[in-house]
């Protein structure tokens, strides 16, 4: 079952939260849409096929849809919570000018996450022309960077598979996910192949992707209001405390503490909630 609810419209945009409860390992019917779209995967993954090409989306990889293109989608692993947003051609053209996409997916790197973040947190305060918009503005942004910018040299076919078994084992907690050797071994492949597969297919080192996520845990605790942070290294793996605040804002540009009042902050002063 897809259920949809609008967090914020306007006619140049639309944003909304899409929770899909099905289970089903099959593609579904094709679809098409007149607007531009990025997909943000908030909790669970799915996976989509357009063009021939299929993608495995969770936290770490949005998805980019264009107007007039067929897609298809499939729950393998059950259901997910995603945050959709599409912005008509004339707004997408004001930011990107004629450029055209030439990647399908979104690496969902500590800007493209906070981004998000903040435009569910501006969507709470009811300043949809001001604030959300601006916060908008500023996703829609980094998804153009990406989206037209050079691809990344594609992975070997082969190592497709391999690549997704890695994000899956990185973003399960596997206890063999906590370096490269046991994780390489895990899979069944050299660290060397490992490695090199995952830059190609994602355009980041491993090391960095796994200190992604290991950040994207930390500001849901933090949203959460978490303010323990020497026990919230711990819970993550990091050495001390010293060190999650280093990685945090290596990946996001705040200390944990500026993201917690970030994240946490549901109504600006003298801005109206929503009814």
């Amino acid at each position: 079952m897809l259920s949809s609810a609008v967090l914020a419209a306007r006619p140049e945009f639309t944003v909304a939260a899409v929770t899909c409860r099905e289970d089903h390992r099959g593609w579904s019917a094709a679809e098409s849409h007149d607007r531009f779209r990025v997909v943000i995967v908030r909790r669970g993954r799915f996976r989509r096929q357009t063009g021939g090409v299929r993608a495995d989306l969770d936290p770490t990889v949005a998805y980019l849809g264009v107007p007039g293109e067929v897609e298809r989608f499939a729950h393998p692993a059950g259901g997910d919570i995603c945050t959709s947003v599409t912005v008509t051609p004339a707004l997408w053209r004001s930011m990107a000018g004629d450029r055209q996409p030439v990647r399908p997916i979104v690496y969902v790197d500590g800007a493209v996450d906070l981004a998000h973040r903040r435009v569910l947190v501006a969507a709470r305060t009811g300043d949809v022309d001001f604030a959300l918009a601006e916060r908008l503005l500023t996703l829609i942004g980094h998804a153009i960077t990406q989206a037209v910018a050079k691809p990344v040299p594609s992975a070997r076919s082969g190592d497709r598979p391999l690549v997704g078994a890695a994000r899956e084992a990185i973003g399960t907690g596997h206890p063999a996910s906590g370096a490269l050797l046991p994780l390489a071994a895990l899979l069944g492949v050299s660290p060397y192949r490992l490695s090199r597969a995952f830059t190609a297919e994602l355009g980041v080192s491993l090391t960095r992707y796994r200190n992604r996520v290991r950040v994207a845990r930390a500001l849901d605790r933090l949203e959460a209001g978490e303010t323990r942070l020497a026990m919230l290294a711990a819970d993550l793996g990091f050495a001390d405390q010293a060190h999650l605040c280093r990685t945090v804002r290596a990946h996001v540009g705040h200390t944990p503490t500026a993201l917690r009042r970030l994240l946490t902050r549901t109504v600006e002063p003298g801005v109206a909630s929503h009814p």
